[in-house]
């Protein structure tokens, strides 16, 4: 395993850069505060989150207003309920006093080998359609042969690590200068970002929303033909090789985690739309392999 991100190779997870992903350090006297923000945050009212939890609409007052100090246990249902990231539940319980009670290990940690190993496969396994893992930052921490495709003469210093997908692609020098529905790719990661700080209050996600507005691009747009007659997702359309290229994308994460790192992970997976993008996505995996090979 390497630590610079490169194609195919998962890189170490820092704890400065989780400490960039807008980690809290709340004191004891703000759990009642913290609760409240995300209940309101989920857009629930205290009598939907109290029989959601199954405690009483009162005793979630006393709660909120610090009349009542909440147990672990209640702070870990409550947290559940308002489906709180794993790295604010440790926030969470800091706050009531407790102390944190999901890890956070480095991406490297022997623990994490069968984790490691898993988007390994998945990376390799998806060549030679590009596909990129990031974490909740949405750093880049692994890449595999097809992402270079989508990185095609993007400029050297954006990506000297740590490298940061959304600054990656709406940057002028970046993906952004081949996009070739810049509006409407834009107006996509951008509500992207949005959606990510609405649900999580994330300060670090927050800032880095504001630097990618203030991108220079065009305005966002939204995608046409929406009414259920055509399009069936948002597209990509890059221009490469003189040629419209048009991709899908999905994203997966891993369901059952209860590791920060791993938790805050995502693997986004583009696919071809077309056989003209099916084609030169081989011939790019060809071409690199060919390189690769004369390289040796």
């Amino acid at each position: 395993m390497t630590r610079d991100g490169s194609a195919g190779n998962v890189r170490n997870v820092s704890t400065a850069r989780a400490q960039r992903t807008g980690t809290r350090a709340p004191t004891s006297t703000q759990i009642g505060v913290l609760l409240r923000e995300w209940r309101q945050r989920r857009r629930l009212s205290q009598l939907d989150l109290a029989l959601d939890t199954g405690i009483s609409a009162r005793h979630l007052s006393f709660l909120e207003t610090g009349r009542s100090k909440p147990s672990a246990e209640m702070v870990l249902r409550l947290a559940e309920v308002l489906d709180v990231p794993l790295r604010d539940r440790n926030g969470l319980l800091l706050a009531a006093g407790f102390a944190p009670v999901f890890p956070e290990r480095e991406l490297d940690d022997p623990e994490l080998t069968p984790v490691r190993a898993a988007l390994d496969l998945i990376l390799g396994g998806h060549d030679p359609n590009p596909a990129i893992v990031v974490d909740r930052g949405w750093e880049v921490v692994a890449t595999n042969t097809g992402f270079g495709l989508l990185v095609d003469g993007v400029a050297p210093e954006l990506l000297a690590p740590p490298v940061n997908a959304m600054r990656l692609a709406l940057h002028p020098d970046g993906l952004a200068a081949r996009v070739a529905n810049p509006g409407v790719w834009r107006a996509h990661l951008l509500d992207r970002v949005g959606r990510q700080v609405a649900r999580t209050g994330n300060p670090a996600v927050a800032a880095l929303y504001d630097e990618l507005a203030a991108l220079p691009g065009p305005a966002p747009e939204h995608v046409p033909d929406l009414d259920g007659t055509g399009n069936v997702f948002v597209p990509l359309q890059l221009l490469h090789g003189g040629e419209l290229l048009t991709f899908f994308s999905t994203v997966s994460t891993f369901g059952t985690a209860v590791d920060i790192t791993v938790a805050e992970l995502s693997i986004e997976s583009f696919f071809p739309a077309d056989e003209t993008t099916a084609r030169s996505v081989r011939d790019y995996a060809a071409a690199a392999q060919a390189g690769g090979a004369a390289a040796q």
